[in-house]
């Protein structure tokens, strides 16, 4: 029995897999041990899922099937990384191959994609391993062939694709011995699973994933000792070399000949004109040097693994070693630099999310769950996350409280009201008083036309500034909006006006703001840092 899902759902479900993959890549990242620290396997995973959805969000609107595999394909390969992210990217070409032909997603259908994409997974992968991403994939399209012959529907062979799928996972520590001796699961099977999940559990309407049965590998991760972090000296090569090759002339053949002469988890994925290659060596220079002998070389990735190796393994100790403490703390941040600010302040765990991206409860809730702490408080810093923060605190399974903060600024001056001896209660009305005079300051640009607060027209790329959940500024720059929100929001009668810079504004141009408030308004402090954030070139707050 097929069901009539549409291209629009698949397409859906498939951005809500990434996101799903994206929330959860620290789990999987933390069962990285084989076969060698060769990056972040969570990480180049929703990497990879990610330059997809990109690349789908670029179609119009009634593309055909065609056209989204093409762009799911095209999306994989280009934004693949490591030697993980290849190979989920060949599962998914092999996923299109595999359902080209099909009007309707069946049982049928289901088991043509999955056995499609083991063949492409395997043929990429010259020494397949057992315990591995492939074992499960192998097992998965196992289990839809099981479904078809057993004449189960769309939906059912779905969801029996997913239990299979971590059942499988739950097996790699018996067919994998390093996994086994450090106790837990292979960590790109289970990014494999957590994506099959996701996408089985959007499409279908299921609430959340629809199996969740490997907290065990979770509460185990961050105390595991990882010999080949530890011990580098039995790990040959230093360099992860990736990048893409434009060329009509290149055998792939001869290049995995050449690769495996320089290294090992050797891979060249692709086909004429466009190849992705991933090569572990000690000389990348002459890696790069044979493929540009034979094509032009783009998007170029080289790793020092033995250093990268080094600073996951420090922060995994700092993970084992967290001091336990009566109070932690969670926020929400959109932005690195932001996410740094709130860490020095005190935060525990910073949650990424913001305007444009509302994390749920449950992200906060698996957030609360890392802090090492008797309570934990939870600030928003956003007026569409509160009633998120205020559910996880009645689910929490610590007592736990929200300060209703609605920008980071907020959440900076909450901070600074923290009494460590406090009681939560205490703290969460301390906090909330901290931060009851600062006044937020966004500036943006307007995606369609409107009206500002006083009624005024706004058009389609005009630069506002919005405060108190109004737009009251609007201009060309964002230098200008910045100075009509300031007058605004009566920075005369403020003492200090902390600046974030967004990601794409420049050092320079940030500089020559802050110069311009200083001359504005010489009495006024101006705290400046760079918070990263998307969309949103200026974030500020006058108090």
């Amino acid at each position: 029995m097929s069901s009539t899902y549409t291209s629009n759902d698949l397409v859906n479900a498939i951005a809500a897999a990434s996101k799903n993959l994206s929330a959860r890549k620290d789990e999987v990242n933390r069962l990285n041990v084989f076969p060698v620290p060769d990056g972040d396997t969570g990480t180049n995973m929703s990497l990879t899922l990610e330059s997809v959805v990109a690349s789908l969000a670029k179609l119009p609107i009634g593309a055909s099937a065609a056209e989204i595999r093409k762009a799911i394909t095209t999306g994989a390969l280009m934004g693949a990384r490591g030697n993980s992210g290849v190979i989920t990217s060949q599962i998914l070409r092999g996923l299109c191959e595999g359902s080209n032909g099909f009007d309707a997603v069946s049982a049928e259908s289901i088991e043509s994609a999955l056995a499609k994409a083991q063949d492409v997974a395997f043929h990429a992968v010259r020494k397949p391993v057992e315990g591995t991403i492939l074992t499960v994939l192998k097992d998965s399209a196992a289990a839809a062939k099981h479904a078809r012959k057993k004449k189960m529907s769309a939906d059912e062979a779905l969801s029996h694709v997913v239990e299979q799928a971590y059942a499988s996972v739950q097996r790699t520590p018996e067919l994998l011995s390093v996994l086994k001796e450090n106790g837990v699961v292979d960590s790109g099977g289970y990014g494999l699973a957590i994506l099959i999940d996701g996408f089985v559990a959007a499409l279908t309407g299921k609430e959340g994933p629809l199996v969740d049965e490997l907290a065990f590998a979770r509460d185990a991760a961050p105390k595991v000792e990882i010999e080949q972090i530890n011990d580098w000296e039995g790990s040959e090569f230093t360099y992860c070399n990736e990048f893409l090759v434009d060329s009509d002339t290149l055998d792939k053949a001869e290049a995995l000949d050449f690769l495996a002469t320089m290294g090992d988890c050797e891979l060249c994925v692709g086909e004429t004109p466009k190849f992705k290659v991933h090569v572990h060596s000690n000389t990348p220079d002459k890696v790069l040097a044979y493929f540009l002998e034979r094509g032009q070389i783009s998007e170029v990735f080289i790793h020092n693994m033995k250093l990268q190796s080094e600073e996951r393994t420090e922060k995994l100790e700092a993970e084992q070693h967290a001091e336990h403490k009566p109070l932690g703390f969670v926020a929400v941040a959109a932005g690195q630099g932001n996410a740094k600010i709130l860490e020095s302040l005190g935060v525990d765990v910073v949650v990424s999310g913001g305007q444009t991206m509302n994390p749920s409860t449950k992200d906060l809730l698996d957030a609360a769950a890392k802090v090492n702490a008797d309570a934990v408080i939870f600030l928003p810093n956003n007026k569409n996350i509160i009633m998120a923060a205020q559910s996880a605190c009645e689910l929490s399974d610590i007592p736990a409280g929200v300060v209703p903060t609605k920008s980071v600024p907020q959440a900076f001056a909450a901070m600074f009201g923290v009494d460590g001896e406090a009681s939560l209660e205490d703290n969460v009305e301390a906090m909330t008083e901290a931060f009851a005079d600062v006044k937020t300051g966004e500036v943006t640009t307007a995606i369609k036309d409107s009206k500002d607060a006083e009624g005024n027209a706004i058009a389609d790329g005009d630069v506002i500034g919005i405060a108190d959940g109004a737009i009251h500024a609007v201009g060309h720059s964002v230098s200008d909006v910045v100075m009509g929100l300031l007058e605004h929001m009566e920075a005369d009668d403020c003492d200090t006006c902390t600046l974030l810079a967004g990601e794409d504004l420049s050092d320079e141009d940030f500089q020559a703001l802050q110069e311009r408030i200083e001359q504005a308004y010489e009495d006024l402090e101006i705290d400046a840092h760079r918070g990263d954030q998307p969309l949103y070139p200026i974030v500020f707050s006058v108090e």
